[in-house]
């Protein structure tokens, strides 16, 4: 961060980076730069920044010369009592500090704390505390991903479009479709390629989706050849303009089995029509259990087991996930020498919204009649069993590159550690799962997360809170920055290492609701 002005080449006075002891200072990129305007060096864009101006990615500015920080800090404050409220931090004089908890009850985050970048910088916070008697640190920056994505998944039995169809944003390809997990539909958005590998134009959408989604924001998009769609984080997504409401308890097999028992005795045949695979009460094996007679109702498609269905229909946004609006029209025949006169048919979807009865006639044709209420109260139960339709963003994010430099003198030790389960992991005080194999690949529910942890640079990339939590003694043994280690009160007092002695900003914010304390999932291993 920029600090102080000192005279170069008789030029005016230009601001300088304060960096740790034993590290050069930064000098302008432009040694002719006006005199009233400061250089970041948060990013490789490295603005120039006029007096009481922002930067391009509006997170930092010139203040009287001082280049500072927009945002606040965020700070997790977890108080013993549930019904304390807490007061926000956000004072800029240390004499205007509303009350903290103790020392062990405040836990610094990555939102709004800065970055590492030239990346041989340490951390901005490298922060000591205490847990349960031993002593911790904290290292916290935000990183600057080139490399990450989003991924969604949409509850809905709608079809959203073909598996590997693009999804685009504003006319941009942003993302495509992946596979179709159990009642869920998957996308993929963002990533490397996106970002850097297309047009400006397909990097900035794919960017801005990215913040916003990230920021549990509302995003339209289209997928060729399937839906249109608006999506946020922990909503129901909206398909074609209808806002979904279940998602199935199962495919067509599964609800076949698990309500069997109450379809025994109040319908004859129960076909559960479902684009995946569409189940038959009296052949498959839960009728046979039960002792069903058959029921000679044959649906088309292809068989794969005794009562399971493949492609009875093409997918689409009707009955089941399927293209069809009259369910009687996968139904090949009754044949004359199974099914009878009278016989009771339920036809009815994964999620119980879309049902219809019916009774055959003396031509064995199913004639549409009011459905009895025994008949209706297992329909209203297969939907009671249907979770609420939601749209789940997880970010995922490569931090397997230079910001580990912030953290460590020798990086790959940091990533052994992680791998070891001696590092704890959080962005924004939230659990992040890092996948196994080489380099720190983070996984992240936003919604988890403090609102507005996202930001971006313009080079594009999107900035993510981390948080490396680990012994104190685990960090020296890592080749840790051990002369940046500073106590929690002396950083709530001073701010980052890199200020100029004011305090930033900061903001209180109760930890999310499961998340646990994140000092306290920090692993306290021999």
């Amino acid at each position: 961060m920029l600090n102080e002005h000192t005279k170069t080449d008789g030029l005016p006075d230009m601001p300088e980076v304060l960096l740790p002891q034993g590290l050069e200072r930064a000098k302008p990129r432009n040694e002719r730069m006006a005199g009233d305007k400061v250089e970041c060096n948060a990013c490789p864009v490295l603005c120039q920044i006029g007096r009481g101006r922002t930067g391009a990615c509006d997170r930092y500015a010139n203040e009287d010369g001082v280049l500072v920080r927009v945002d606040p800090v965020v700070l997790l404050q977890r108080t013993l009592d549930a019904e304390q409220p807490l007061v926000p931090f956000t004072a800029r004089e240390a004499n205007e500090a509303a009350p903290l908890a103790p020392a062990t009850q405040v836990f610094v985050t990555g939102i709004g704390a800065s970055t590492t970048y030239p990346d041989y910088k340490p951390a901005p916070f490298i922060v000591a505390s205490e847990a349960d008697g031993v002593d911790m640190v904290t290292v916290v920056t935000e990183g600057i991903f080139s490399y990450c994505s989003l991924k969604l998944k949409i509850d809905t039995d709608r079809w959203l479009g073909p598996e590997q169809a693009n999804v685009r944003c504003k006319g941009e390809v942003i993302g495509h479709v992946t596979t179709a997990e159990y009642g869920s539909q998957m996308l993929s958005l963002g990533g490397v390629h996106h970002l850097t590998g297309g047009s400006k134009k397909e990097g900035r959408v794919t960017l801005d989706a990215m913040q916003l989604l990230g920021n549990k924001q509302a995003v339209d998009l289209t997928i060729d050849g399937g839906a249109q769609l608006t999506v946020q984080a922990g909503r129901a997504p909206i398909v074609n303009g209808v806002l979904e409401q279940r998602m199935r308890v199962g495919c067509g097999s599964a609800t076949v089995g698990i309500f069997a028992r109450q379809f025994h005795g109040v319908a004859d045949e129960v076909i559960v029509v479902d684009d995946h695979i569409t189940g038959v009460l009296t052949e498959h094996q839960a009728g046979r259990c039960l002792g069903m007679r058959a029921a000679g109702v044959k649906v088309r498609g292809r068989k794969s087991t005794p009562g399971r269905y493949f492609q009875v229909a093409n997918p689409g946004t009707g009955w089941g996930g399927t293209d069809i609006a009259d369910p009687l029209s996968i139904i090949e025949e009754c044949e004359a020498d199974t099914a009878w006169p009278g016989l009771r048919l339920l036809m009815v979807s994964t999620t119980g919204e879309h049902a219809a009865w019916y009774v055959l006639d003396e031509q064995l044709v199913p004639q549409p009649r009011p459905m009895p209420d025994e008949v209706a109260h297992v329909v209203a139960r297969i939907g009671e069993n249907c979770e609420p339709s939601l749209t789940t963003v997880l970010f995922l994010g490569g931090a397997g590159g230079s910001l580990r430099a912030g953290v460590s003198e020798n990086p790959v030790l940091l990533t052994q550690a992680i791998k070891q389960s001696i590092v704890n992991v959080t962005l924004g005080g939230a659990p992040g799962y890092v996948w196994p194999g080489g380099g720190i690949t983070v996984m992240v529910d936003v919604m988890r997360m403090p609102d507005n942890a996202f930001g971006t640079v313009p080079t594009p990339a999107i900035v993510a809170p981390l948080e490396f939590t680990m012994r104190l003694s685990d960090y020296e043994r890592l080749g840790g920055h051990m002369e940046q280690v500073r106590s929690l009160s002396d950083t709530l007092q001073h701010g980052a290492w890199h200020n100029d002695g004011a305090p930033r900003a900061r903001r209180m914010l109760p930890p999310a609701a499961g998340n646990g304390w994140p000092l306290g999932q920090a692993p306290l291993l021999g």
